[in-house]
């Protein structure tokens, strides 16, 4: 049986670590409001845009004149996996999921014969990869001083990555991380950005054919696709963060959950050890007196 003392030792450390993961809880959910409504407010303006960027590379079409970021090099034998996660832990699966994703991708790669590289974003993920992949690994991004993402880091990753492409060092490039659905709901998401990928919205005006563009198409695809891909990673950035904060939430709640069950575990078998004890010695004061 279990010492009173080492059952009051462990109720107590539960007890501290119930309150941990409630103020936790407690963070997270304010967080997640706020990047919630920015990932949501993200959404329209991003879907918007990639509208009319379906409209006008649907009118270059396949043209030589094409810019490079939509035309692609011609072949895809190198493969640039950008994969973003937290720069902290305690939130679930969120992180492993993304990275189970990545990882997924990296041995179909691998199987088609093509060479992968990995720029991470997120140390997170980082680690995870390292132990199989740091071989790969041709750069890293941390975000770990910065308190609010916001569209200037999105435009660091991307210049990264565009000088990379200018610099001819991979052929496609695809980003991974979690699309938000709800606090118990985070969709892993593989999402090319070179070259370019766009689809019409569903409710897109077939009219948008019809528009003259000045100066021409191809001019204006050189100047927007860049913006494009920051854009592109600036609504993933802001997905995983209120994705995050959602696994972080619902991680902490279920912690807070699992350490109330253990604290009344621990307090039944507190209370038995005790009454045994109090038995045993009131045993022993009655056979005692009865010796007498």
């Amino acid at each position: 049986m279990a010492n009173l003392k080492d059952l009051k030792n462990r109720i107590a450390s539960v007890k501290s670590t119930r309150k941990i993961t409630k103020a936790m809880q407690m963070v997270a959910a304010a967080k997640l409001r706020r990047a919630q409504d920015a990932a949501e407010q993200a959404r329209p303006y991003a879907e918007r845009f990639n509208a009319v960027m379906a409209s006008l590379a649907a009118s270059v079409g396949d043209s030589s004149t094409a810019p490079k970021l939509l035309a692609g090099t011609g072949k895809d034998d190198v493969h640039l996996l950008v994969v973003m996660t937290s720069e902290r832990g305690l939130c679930g699966g969120f992180n492993s999921s993304i990275v189970k994703l990545a990882r997924t991708h990296i041995q179909r790669l691998r199987g088609e014969g093509k060479t992968v590289k990995i720029l991470t974003v997120g140390k997170k993920g980082r680690e995870q990869l390292k132990r199989d992949h740091s071989d790969k690994f041709v750069g890293h991004v941390d975000f770990t001083e910065v308190k609010r993402i916001g569209y200037a880091d999105a435009q660091g990753v991307a210049q990264d990555v565009l000088d990379r492409f200018d610099a001819e060092e991979f052929d496609v490039a695809t980003i991974f991380f979690a699309k938000f659905n709800s606090v118990i709901s985070q969709d892993p998401t593989a999402q090319q950005i070179i070259p370019a990928k766009f689809e019409a919205a569903e409710d897109a005006d077939d009219s948008a054919a019809l528009y003259d563009y000045e100066p021409d198409e191809e001019t204006i695809l050189a100047d927007l696709l860049p913006r494009s891909i920051a854009i592109q990673i600036f609504t993933a950035l802001l997905e995983n963060g209120a994705s995050e904060q959602g696994a972080r939430m619902s991680a902490m709640d279920n912690a807070t959950r699992n350490a109330g069950e253990m604290i009344d575990k621990l307090t039944i078998e507190y209370n038995r050890s005790r009454q045994a004890v109090i038995t045993n010695e009131l045993i022993e004061i009655i056979s005692g007196a009865e010796a007498l």
